[in-house]
């Protein structure tokens, strides 16, 4: 019998929760390292005797890696949603690419008056609102869930009159003030982004300001500096009228790439809330920011660019099932130079990174701060998905490749006190499809050398993003 490749495994339904698993260590992880890790991503993607026809459109599954003392603990559940109920019932749900059938859908609509809330099933990020912790997606439903056992306790709102029919899974703590800023976009006959800010210990969400959207793009991440956020407003367009139609088959119905718009670069300011400049250059496509920062006068953006939005649909099962990911384009890390204040801002535009590189972290305490570091999963190799370590003031990089590993998001951690910024582990859940089962590896950060493995006992679905809280 052959052995399942990565598109198999990477995307095969889960079946199994497991509570507290202790896995076998190979390797020794450092003592000082204490904390969870708690990712999300799909875990199911069949309902009704049908599968999913995108990866984004998974029922979400929570996945925790407990550390403490040199050992690891994994527990993995999904979350209990309306989303899950609905799936549980064979009946799917309107998601990123797929949807309910149009005579479904239109019953839907006449049943609501209009259209249907959206979607529940939040399994894209994780983050943390003062004691509350929420697994989000880019629907502006929030799910709140326990830390230690990843119970689901309900949906999560804000108080506040914030309108929002989309809504970013990044949000970017800034380490001087603790808030966590985030965005979202209201449509309409004036569609706009609403800038915001949650504070670290009330969990109340502000407003920090609104802007007009032109499209309007679809933007899935933003970058924070200590006085700006910035938006970076695609070419892929949203079509207002195929999401407000009953007959859609999904939000990815919705996006057309108009490769004559350019991307527009929207600048807030963090306390006037006040449109600084938006300048337009050239199109490219983006999902995912590095970090952003500022110098005297000029604001500092690095992210992970694409030529085009390709990379929507190649991660259609359609193209996975040929070759997971071979056929997805490369994304390169970019670094944008402006000054926000000019009256024409000059947008310089330099690559720092010339292998493919998505899904990126820099350690918490340098975030929207001048920094030196970045880590990312590197892409440009068949068979495979790598860790890559970029010095970006001395223009190197380091890689780690392993035949038949797929690395997924690393999270950089800093050890307790230490003055070099690359002090500290990097965690990156894997796929080895040579063993048919998940693994969680640990590297030095310095060297990208491995540390420890971590089996886990079963192949985990691909997931998306993650954080490490550390230990109280």
């Amino acid at each position: 019998m052959s052995t399942p490749n990565a598109y198999e495994l990477g995307f095969r339904s889960v079946d199994r929760e497991f509570v507290d698993r202790r896995l076998p260590v190979e390797g020794t992880i450092p003592d000082w390292l204490s904390g969870r890790l708690i990712r999300n991503g799909p875990g199911r993607f069949e309902v009704g005797g049908e599968r999913a026809t995108h990866w984004f459109d998974g029922l979400a599954m929570l996945r925790k890696y407990a550390v403490a003392d040199g050992a690891v603990r994994y527990t993995n559940r999904f979350l209990r949603t309306e989303a899950y109920d609905a799936a549980t019932r064979g009946e799917r749900t309107a998601e990123f690419a797929s949807g309910p059938s149009p005579v479904r859908r239109a019953l839907r609509w006449l049943r609501a008056l209009g259209p249907p809330e959206s979607t529940d099933n939040a399994n894209v990020n994780v983050v943390r609102f003062g004691d509350h912790y929420v697994a989000q997606t880019e629907a502006p439903r929030r799910i709140a869930f326990d830390p230690d056992t990843l119970a689901t306790r309900g949906e999560f709102r804000f108080t506040d009159d914030l309108t929002l029919h989309l809504s970013t899974a990044h949000a970017t703590v800034d380490p001087r003030t603790g808030e966590t800023v985030g965005f979202g976009l209201q449509f309409g006959r004036r569609a706009q982004y609403h800038v915001y800010a949650v504070d670290p210990g009330t969990a109340a969400r502000r407003r920090i300001g609104s802007v007009r959207a032109r499209g309007p793009g679809y933007v899935h991440d933003c970058a924070v500096t200590r006085d700006y956020v910035v938006l970076v407003e695609t070419p892929l367009r949203i079509d207002l009228w195929r999401i407000l139609v009953p007959w859609g088959d999904g939000f990815l119905d919705a996006l057309h790439y108009d490769d004559d718009r350019g991307t527009r670069l929207v600048v807030v300011d963090r306390e006037t809330g006040d449109l600084v400049a938006d300048p337009v250059v050239p199109p490219f496509f983006t999902f995912h920011h590095v970090n952003a920062y500022q110098t005297d006068d000029e604001v500092v953006m690095d992210l992970v660019a694409f030529e085009d939005a390709s990379i929507v649909d190649a991660l259609a099962f359609e193209t996975l099932a040929e070759d997971a990911f071979a056929a997805a384009p490369d994304g390169r890390l970019d670094r944008f130079r402006f000054e926000p204040t000019a009256t024409d801002p000059d947008v310089t535009r330099a690559r720092r990174y010339d292998g493919g590189c998505e899904l990126p972290t820099v350690p918490r305490s340098v975030r929207t701060r001048p920094y030196r570091y970045a880590y990312a999963q590197a892409t440009d190799r068949r068979g495979a998905n790598g860790l890559v370590k970029v010095d970006l003031e001395r223009e190197m990089a380091t890689e780690w490749w392993a035949r038949g590993v797929y690395v997924e998001e690393p999270r950089m951690v800093q050890r307790p006190g230490a003055d070099a910024e690359d002090a500290g582990v990097v965690l990156a859940p894997a796929l080895d499809t040579d063993a048919e089962r998940s693994v969680l590896l640990v590297f030095d950060a310095e060297t990208l050398s491995l540390l420890a493995r971590a089996p886990l006992p079963h192949a985990v679905p691909f997931g998306f993003h993650g954080r490490f809280f550390a230990a109280d």
